[in-house]
């Protein structure tokens, strides 16, 4: 008689996921919904870009979910420094701010998605998965946004005065909006207070702002409407 084999079959391979948030109540969700899947896993959490770097050196995940505002640092350079460090890790943001605004600024930096934090329960499964296939995930909405733009095509009614910004005025804008100081935006960003200034000249020139106090109203009417 002939005995059965008693070789397990092997556990199904698991893509692994590096989280970067510093809300914990956010991670650990994430977490929970990630790991309940037979195809997808946690292998790492971070809420810095300093603990995100040494997260990605020490687990080496497939794709970092990255939020754009971190504690004391920000999204988009740490997108930055995971591209160049290691370029063939896969890049989701999400984040709670404007969609429409970061989507496409994130892309460009080198994310492969976006999905906002009120998307995220229905939706993060669905983005994981697209982003993980090699494809780009955005809503349709935005992606046509983005094909409009590079097709030199006007948007009727769809800029708001923060697109005018680059990468680094927007940052400095929206800590601006938040109520920091000049020094304490040198300090976030690890720039120069002079570079800050900088920064502050050219934003009120592309939003057309006459003073400091202008441009510092500006920008605190604007981050509370986002």
């Amino acid at each position: 008689m002939r005995r059965k084999s008693s070789t397990a079959r092997p556990a199904a391979r698991r893509a692994r996921i590096l989280l970067v948030d510093d809300h914990p109540l956010v991670r650990e969700r994430m977490a929970e919904i990630i790991n309940q899947e037979p195809d997808l896993m946690v292998c790492g959490e971070a809420q810095d870009r300093a603990g995100a770097l040494a997260a990605m050196a020490a687990h080496r995940p497939e794709l970092a979910i990255i939020d754009l505002a971190l504690k004391d640092s920000d999204g988009l350079e740490l997108i930055k420094d995971i591209r160049l460090h290691w370029p063939n890790v896969l890049m989701l943001v999400v984040s709670m701010y404007e969609e429409s605004l970061y989507a496409e600024r994130v892309i460009r930096a080198g994310a492969r998605g976006y999905v906002t934090k009120q998307e995220a329960t229905r939706d993060i499964l669905s983005a994981i998965r697209r982003v993980l296939s090699g494809r780009v995930y955005l809503n349709e909405n935005v992606s046509a946004r983005i094909i409009d733009r590079l097709a030199d095509r006007s948007v009727p009614g769809a800029a708001t005065p923060a697109e005018m910004l680059a990468d680094r005025e927007l940052q400095v804008f929206e800590l601006l909006g938040r109520g920091l100081a000049v020094k304490e935006i040198a300090r976030r960003l690890r720039i120069a207070t002079k570079t800050v200034d900088t920064y502050r000249r050219r934003i009120r020139e592309k939003l057309n702002l006459q003073t400091s106090n202008q441009l510092l109203q500006h920008a605190i009417s604007w981050t509370r409407r986002r």
